[in-house]
């Protein structure tokens, strides 16, 4: 059996993950990168992207985290997420409609703060779209 690194998602709403693994891949701040056991310890912010948990040699699962941070260690990697939904829950109808409101926010933005912030969530959005056009088939 491969060695493993206990691996923890979190979001504000929910413990989406708690379980051993052989790798997970992390989109930090600076570029993606892989946690693997015997990593040496790392703090990273996240950017919007997608969090893929390998089991078995290959990637067995795909979330969407839209920012947060990483903390990795020897043992173990925990991710405390602004959001994270698994890939298979979403489709490309529900990033669209956050593109559009997104858009639509921006438009209607009143000051530099509300710009900003519509503008982050924009890049949100676009995060999404590009990772649901990167996702592979979903198995039947």
């Amino acid at each position: 059996m491969a060695e493993t690194l206990a691996f923890e998602l979190v979001s504000p709403e929910r413990l989406l993950v708690s379980e051993p693994v052989e790798m997970v891949v992390v989109p930090g701040a600076e570029g993606d990168f892989a946690a693997m056991p015997r990593h040496a310890p790392v703090l990273s912010a996240l950017r919007a992207g997608v969090i893929e948990i390998h089991r078995g040699g290959q990637a067995s699962r795909r979330i969407f985290v839209a920012g947060g941070f990483a903390e990795v260690t020897p043992e173990r990697c925990t991710v405390l997420a602004e959001e994270a939904v698994p890939l298979a829950e979403l489709d490309a109808a529900q990033a669209a409609a956050r593109i559009q409101a997104a858009e639509r926010e921006i438009a209607e933005a009143q000051g530099d703060d509300a710009k900003a912030l519509a503008r982050e969530r924009l890049a949100i959005a676009e995060a999404l779209r590009a990772a649901l056009g990167a996702a592979p088939p979903a198995a039947h």
